[in-house]
C-alpha cells in the first residue's frame, strides 16, 4: 500500500517524537545509572542526587515523558487531520 506524502510526513514526525522520548528515557534510566556514583557527589533536598534520580526522579520524568508524548501527539493528530473523534 502507497502511502501519500501527507501520510509519510505524520509518520516521519511520529517516529521522530517516539526516538526523542525514548533517548530521554534512556539516558534517565541507563546513563544516571552508569554514573550514579558521580551523580552522589551532589545533593537535593539532603538527599544524594544518584539516589533521588532513582527514588523520585526517574518516576517523575517517566510521568512527564507519557503526558508529553500524549499532548503532542494530540496535536499532531489533530495538525494531519487523523484526530478521533470524541
Amino acid at each position: 500500500m502507497q502511502l501519500s506524502a501527507r501520510q509519510r510526513a505524520y509518520w516521519r514526525r511520529t517516529r521522530l517524537l517516539t526516538a526523542a522520548l525514548l533517548a530521554v528515557w534512556f539516558a534517565v534510566t541507563f546513563v544516571c545509572a552508569i554514573y550514579a556514583d558521580a551523580l552522589n557527589e551532589f545533593e537535593l533536598f539532603g538527599f544524594p542526587l544518584g539516589f533521588y534520580v532513582f527514588a523520585q526522579g526517574a518516576l517523575i520524568v517517566y510521568l512527564a515523558i507519557i503526558a508529553l508524548y500524549v499532548f503532542l501527539m494530540n496535536r499532531l493528530d489533530h495538525a494531519y487531520g487523523v484526530a478521533e473523534r470524541r
